[in-house]
């Protein structure tokens, strides 16, 4: 259920616009592609980031049949102008949306938003749930440094309980980014907390109160949150005037009413993520195709001598639940 692909041809965006440091891809050698930000590099990637029949065959070798599909989160462009945004995200979601018509057995959509103008946003993710069929949205933990916590975010999360789409939150443009370039701090040790950072944000602001059919997951295994709940709760009860001032309700209240995926990459981590979860609530992520994904599907998990049923929950039935989908639609 967090798989990231891109259209094998984009658009120079930052030409079509006439600004910033949109992605667009350099086909430079067959299977590869070069990511350039504007006129940096920023990633090189392989066949198996836009092909989909590649990808079929990649994860049939670990007896996988389904993957959710969702833009890389540097594609989100909050920072553009708002109607910019918009003709990419439509973009990127009209080509999610195709894989997923072409291959309903095999691809499920996550699209995008411009979530940095509220009606925008609402209005794609209309066009998403009613004319592209996509089963929910990914947006990033923060919107151009604003907390999810923010009002001007509300409405949209409103919207997604009203239409019933689901929501993946994926960690982006880490809080203090430029300060630890080195040593890959920033996927490392930025990711985790960014995530625990969108957590206590829809926490704290009561958002799953006001919200309770609200379908949130998220990403790697909640990054830090999980492990830092002890904390988290401490201070929410020690100094309740500084956290406790938008929702009365103990934090730890929440565990086990949103999801995560299993990308823990450690076998005692995911036993404790699902003490405290239960495996209704932990989908099977890979990060596909990443490196710092979980590439070998699934393995690690079936040598967990998990009973069968938590196994059965975490490769399918969790993510079913997440996206409200029936098993018997993908038996083939």
């Amino acid at each position: 259920m967090h798989t990231h692909i891109l259209p094998a041809d984009m658009p120079n965006w930052t030409e079509k616009f006439g600004y910033g440091d949109f992605i667009y891809l350099q086909h430079h050698k067959e299977g590869s592609a070069k990511m350039m930000k504007g006129n940096q590099f920023f990633r090189e990637i392989k066949s198996n980031c836009w092909d989909p029949e590649l990808r079929m065959d990649e994860y049939s070798q670990f007896n996988t049949q389904v993957q959710v599909i969702c833009t890389i989160p540097v594609m989100f462009s909050y920072w553009a102008q708002p109607d910019d945004c918009l003709d990419l995200s439509r973009f990127l979601n009209d080509h999610i949306a195709e894989i997923a018509n072409k291959y309903p057995k095999n691809y499920i959509g996550l699209g995008t938003l411009p979530m940095q103008d509220t009606d925008l946003a609402i209005e794609e993710l209309t066009r998403c749930k009613n004319d592209l069929g996509l089963k929910g949205i990914q947006i990033g933990s923060n919107i151009n440094n604003q907390n999810l916590s923010e009002p001007r975010f509300f409405p949209i999360f409103e919207a997604c309980e009203a239409l019933g789409m689901a929501v993946l939150v994926h960690p982006w443009e880490m809080m203090g980014m430029r300060y630890m370039t080195k040593y890959w701090l920033p996927w490392l040790v930025g990711m985790p907390a960014e995530t625990s950072r969108a957590m206590c944000s829809m926490i704290f602001a009561g958002i799953f109160e006001q919200l309770p059919k609200l379908r949130v997951n998220f990403a790697h295994a909640g990054g830090s949150f999980l492990s830092t709940i002890g904390r988290i709760e401490h201070g929410f009860n020690c100094r309740p005037d500084l956290v406790a001032i938008d929702n009365p309700v103990n934090p730890k209240n929440y565990l086990g009413k949103f999801w995560v995926d299993c990308i823990t990459h450690d076998a005692a981590m995911l036993k404790y993520v699902l003490d405290i979860q239960t495996s209704k609530k932990v989908t099977l992520g890979s990060d596909y195709p990443f490196p710092l994904g979980d590439l070998e599907i699934g393995r690690f998990i079936e040598e967990m001598d998990l009973k069968p049923e938590t196994v059965e929950d975490i490769f399918c039935n969790a993510t079913l639940a997440w996206l409200q989908l029936d098993k018997k639609d993908f038996v083939t």
